[in-house]
């Protein structure tokens, strides 16, 4: 069973690698999306230096250089108690085995922790199987985005308590 640490250094390429390969897959390798986030290739040192977040990968059991996948937490907009979960992607190998969920209990339980009280989402349609993910963790789908959303290339959202 895949280990879920948080993300170091060494993990970054892997990351990018796989982000980027995801939205490529969904034909979302374009401005607006996670594809072009500054930070994207040091997601390490972003979210160390970020206040109220982290950032979780997946690694192999007998491999902890092999990177399945990863999410993250964040601040979005002005509301000190809503955070985003950020960049939950896995590697085409890792899926359909349950650490999507793992990887989001695991976010949720530290954005918690870190204080939040509501967790945002943003993904597309372009993203079935994220969207059932979601819609089956409870999460209520939005009309529109947060105040603050920076990701205008996607068109779906979400919400959820963190209890």
């Amino acid at each position: 069973m895949p280990v879920i640490r948080p993300i170091q250094a060494k993990d970054d390429a892997q990351m990018k690698a796989i982000l980027q390969a995801c939205l490529e897959e969904a034909d979302l390798a374009q401005p607006g999306t996670a594809y072009y986030d500054p930070q994207i290739g040091a997601l390490a040192e972003y979210y160390a230096r970020l206040p109220r977040a982290g950032y979780f990968v997946a690694v192999a059991a007998d491999n902890d250089d092999l990177v399945l996948g990863g999410s993250g937490f964040g601040p979005v907009g002005l509301d000190a108690e809503i955070c985003e979960l950020q960049k939950l992607y896995l590697t085409p190998a890792a899926r359909g085995q349950g650490l999507s969920k793992r990887l989001l209990a695991r976010t949720m339980a530290a954005a918690q922790a870190a204080g939040y009280r509501q967790l945002y989402v943003v993904t597309d349609t372009k993203l079935p199987i994220a969207n059932l993910l979601y819609q089956a963790q409870g999460f209520t789908r939005l009309a529109q985005p947060l105040a603050g959303d920076e990701h205008n290339g996607c068109d779906t959202w979400y919400l959820k308590a963190l209890e």
